[in-house]
């Protein structure tokens, strides 16, 4: 992902956030270590203590983990306070000096890998986990947070519209091959779990819901990522269902904002991240995506597979309920649906050279 303007207006907002939340002293003189590095989630982290030190000095040392070094921007590769390490989460992972916070967003997040690799997708997640944990252990960290997903929570039981953290899990078929993913982040998450009661660990689950932004890739088989790249490249949005299954979007800054809390301020382990008031149908994203480009005069065709798509989830119902983070930690979210994907968009064009 390229560093660009959108990006950093988001980290000066963020860093702006966590300054009014007195977490910014937090970090002072600490070391961080981000799995994923390279990703949507990982980048912003990355962007914003880099910008955190640019700004108040703070001193605070990043151990950037990436499998492919070429993902990286040059902001990234060429910054003093950033080590990078070359390195699978599924083996055993061995860094030199100190680690006061580990945040473990290494896992495969399209449905096109989810699909065609469910073994590594699953990996990512359990041997992934159990090795940051035990690295996260062996350094007596201060801190680490896994980033979990909306999809433990499966599919929702007799009309239950809301999953919360405490409330009824839905089911997840553990014999889809797909649900590789979901039931890797369960068990990431009791391991979570174990490793808080067993050896005092202090872990924080964050569970997102459908993340958009800067540095998500309009290739992954996503469906707001298929309607970016037909909005991007003049074509009509495609829908591969009636469009009736209803999510909620959350934009990456916002996400990163409540990121940060819950490992520097929360008291409890485990929170939903999502914003209820961008609750869309799959049709209504297409049509709020299409309003952004009405020049283009682009319109929604319907192309639905007679046969179930290897990469689509097996639940499509049920949103999460953000009352806990709002309550306990104060966490709003800035943007809607609207001006996330204008964002989102702006940045693109940026990062692809595409000119109106």
């Amino acid at each position: 992902m390229k560093y660009s303007k959108i990006i950093d207006e988001d980290v000066k907002d963020i860093i702006e956030f966590c300054t009014s939340k007195l977490l910014v002293e937090k970090l002072k003189d600490k070391t961080v270590l981000i799995t994923g590095a390279s990703g949507m989630v990982g980048s912003y982290f990355v962007y914003t203590i880099i910008k955190l030190n640019e700004l108040y000095n703070t001193n605070t040392k990043i151990k950037a983990l990436v499998r492919d070094v070429n993902k990286l921007d040059s902001y990234v590769k060429n910054n003093n306070s950033v080590e990078i390490i070359v390195a699978n989460v599924i083996n055993p992972i061995s860094v030199e000096g100190n680690v006061d916070y580990v945040i473990h967003a290494a896992s495969p997040a399209s449905p096109k890998i989810m699909g065609k690799q469910p073994v590594e997708t699953n990996l990512a997640n359990t041997i992934g986990t159990a090795n940051t944990l035990s690295l996260a252990q062996n350094k007596g960290a201060k801190g680490y947070l896994f980033i979990s997903s909306r999809e433990i929570y499966g599919e929702p039981i007799n009309g239950q519209e809301l999953f919360t953290e405490d409330g009824l899990l839905g089911q997840v078929n553990p014999l889809i091959p797909r649900n590789g993913y979901a039931e890797g982040k369960k068990a990431a998450e009791n391991m979570c779990v174990g490793f808080k009661e067993e050896y005092g660990l202090n872990t924080k689950i964050v569970r997102l819901a459908h993340t958009y932004g800067p540095g998500m890739s309009i290739y992954d088989g996503r469906v707001q990522a298929d309607f970016l790249n037909n909005v991007l490249h003049n074509k009509d949005i495609v829908l591969k269902s009636d469009g009736s299954s209803v999510r909620t979007y959350t934009y990456i800054a916002d996400a990163i904002k409540a990121m940060f809390l819950i490992l520097l301020k929360s008291n409890d382990m485990v929170y939903n991240v999502a914003d209820e008031n961008s609750k869309v149908s799959i049709r209504q994203l297409a049509e709020t995506l299409i309003n952004l480009e009405p020049d283009k005069k682009l319109k929604i065709v319907f192309d639905i597979p007679k046969t179930t798509q290897k990469g689509v989830a097996s639940f499509k119902d049920g949103i999460l309920s953000t009352k806990k983070i709002r309550d306990e930690l104060s966490w709003e979210p800035k943007y809607d649906i609207s001006s996330g994907f204008k964002r989102t968009v702006e940045h693109l064009k940026e990062e692809l050279k595409i000119n109106d």
